[in-house]
């Protein structure tokens, strides 16, 4: 069992998906003793935002593309080959402005790609991902959005899920962590509730 595992948040130590994904990871791994993990961390190991150069590179054909295009798509194949060899990803995602955060969503523009994780049908597009992967969601916020009045600004858990079954990974697992920015209460029942949720998703 091959486990990607993607941290997306800029806060370190203070990071609620970093730690309940960590969590998350140890359980998968604790159930499959053979399992190895790829740790990507998009803020230690941050992924360029996409130039005009690079998405040059990314619609030339392949068979024709220079030595520099090649080289500017070096992040961006390794991204998709990380991707392509897992069997399940542990992606940790904060909650910025309603949605993912900018470092994660630089991942999303290099891993989504025409002719690598996608391509065009006379019916419409087809993702590439082999199926029966799966993707587990540590979605972290500071607020409540699953329900109430703030539900409508919620565009991190409905983003992902909506880009990630474009290129074919259609089997996520959403688990919440919100409300940690709204007392330590809340935080410690919001730690609790996803602690549970790991237990039985994993």
């Amino acid at each position: 069992m091959k486990i990607l595992h993607i941290d997306s948040s800029p806060t370190g130590d203070h990071s609620y998906s970093r730690r309940i994904s960590a969590k998350l990871v140890e359980k998968l791994k604790s159930e499959n003793a053979n399992a190895t993990i790829i740790h990507r961390d998009l803020v230690a190991q941050s992924l360029p935002h996409l130039d005009p150069f690079t998405i040059g590179a990314l619609y030339a054909p392949a068979e024709g593309r220079s030595d520099a295009q090649t080289a500017a798509l070096a992040n961006s194949d390794q991204a998709v080959k990380e991707l392509m060899d897992a069997d399940t990803v542990v992606i940790g995602s904060p909650m910025h402005n309603f949605g993912i955060s900018s470092q994660l969503k630089s991942w999303i523009d290099h891993i989504v790609r025409a002719g690598a994780t996608f391509h065009y049908t006379a019916e419409g597009p087809k993702g590439l991902v082999p199926p029966g992967k799966k993707v587990y969601i540590v979605a972290a916020r500071g607020g409540v959005y699953s329900e109430g009045p703030y539900k409508a600004y919620e565009h991190q858990d409905s983003y992902l899920k909506a880009v990630l079954g474009f290129i074919g990974l259609t089997d996520i697992t959403i688990i919440p962590v919100e409300g940690v920015s709204m007392g330590l209460e809340a935080a410690e029942k919001a730690v609790s509730q996803a602690e549970a949720a790991i237990a039985q998703a994993a």
